[in-house]
């Protein structure tokens, strides 16, 4: 099935659900422009104190992330255009050729996870179920937000499914504004009759 995904403010969703094409999933995206550094530093120091680790890792842990991720990807909500597959323990490990990768480490265990690219964009954040709502997404992306700022980006992206609202309201509390919303639409069914 070929889906279309189309900005919510784009006159051509009124011609698509006209047409009979359907909703099946909604998404946003979001900017961070010259952050907060004691906000983010704020975040990390939360996460610390509830008892997890907050650091930068290398590719010696691309075997706990694929774990993570594994673990996790189940739980990612799906629409066609926020679709997120975890891959081989060989596509983890090119993760760190294609940016940085900050955890939250509770003793040896990695419980939480998040990719950034160099120009400041957010691949996924991933926290383990029974490790969520206390930070641990928040920590590790203020993390990485802090590696980059010292390295002098200064805009940050980042998106999502609008069905996992967690991941919406920890964005918005580092302080990302959502500038665009979209919509998956699935064409008409077809008549059998």
């Amino acid at each position: 099935m070929t889906f279309e995904v189309v900005r919510a403010d784009d006159p051509r969703c009124a011609v698509l659900e006209a047409a009979g094409y359907t909703v099946v999933g909604e998404s946003w995206a979001a900017r961070l422009r010259d952050p907060a550094p004691a906000l983010l530093d704020h975040a990390v120091r939360r996460a610390v104190a509830a008892g997890v680790i907050v650091r930068e890792l290398g590719p010696e842990y691309a075997v706990a992330l694929h774990e993570l991720e594994t673990a996790n990807e189940r739980d990612y909500p799906y629409t066609p255009a926020t679709h997120r597959v975890v891959g081989t323990v060989e596509v983890v490990r090119g993760l760190w050729s294609a940016g940085r990768v900050f955890g939250a480490l509770d003793s040896d265990r990695l419980v939480g996870a998040t990719h950034i690219r160099p120009d400041g964009e957010t691949g996924f954040t991933s926290v383990l179920d029974g490790y969520r709502g206390r930070g641990i997404g928040q920590a590790v992306k203020a993390a990485s937000i802090l590696a980059l700022l010292a390295d002098g980006v200064r805009v940050f992206g980042t998106g999502g499914a609008a069905l996992n609202g967690a991941s919406l309201g920890a964005n918005l509390a580092l302080g990302y504004v959502v500038e665009e919303r979209w919509r998956s639409y699935a064409p008409p069914v077809a008549s059998t009759g």
